[in-house]
């Protein structure tokens, strides 16, 4: 796989670019699986779905069947028309919902499932470089020494006496 931020070539299990360290993890997985489809919301944030858009009519149907029903009632003479604001906006709101997801569904794009897709026999891009077959570990222009500083006791021990066995005893006298 090639990094989308500097197209250097990496392993195809890499989890970072080994040319400018970017997360490859969003690039193998949508190389691996399908794409997810485009989660629908709602003015209030919630997911909306088949479900929901048939809960929302039938539950305004309900709220309409009812004020009917209470419109030839002596109970609801005065105030059966108040359900049907319930109704409408139930009914309505339940519409909404199921002309949404037709839309979505007509304007998602049909995806190959990843058995059918043969990344093999895939055309080379002339613009990127060549595949290599064998990864190796850059190596390093500095070496050890070169980066660290010498040790402050190097420089203080050196001064001091030895004995005879090879230890240091003490600061020579001046």
């Amino acid at each position: 796989m090639f990094c989308p931020k500097c197209g250097q070539q990496n392993p195809e299990n890499g989890k970072f670019c080994r040319g400018c360290g970017t997360d490859l993890g969003n690039v193998s997985g949508a190389l691996a699986a399908k794409p997810a489809a485009k989660q629908l919301v709602n003015h209030k944030g919630k997911p909306i779905h088949w479900e929901g858009a048939i809960t929302k009519f039938c539950t305004g149907l309900a709220f309409l069947i009812i004020s009917i029903a209470l419109s030839f009632s002596r109970m609801g003479e005065s105030w059966w028309f108040w359900m049907l604001i319930p109704a409408f906006g139930s009914m309505g709101g339940g519409i909404a919902q199921y002309m949404q997801l037709r839309r979505a569904e007509k304007e998602q794009p049909a995806f190959a499932s990843p058995e059918s897709i043969n990344l093999i026999d895939t055309p080379q891009n002339h613009s990127l470089p060549p595949p290599q077959t064998q990864w190796v570990a850059p190596e390093s222009r500095y070496k050890t020494g070169d980066l660290a500083p010498p040790s402050v006791t190097d420089n203080t021990t050196r001064h001091l006496e030895m004995d005879s066995e090879g230890k240091t005893m003490a600061l020579p006298k001046k």
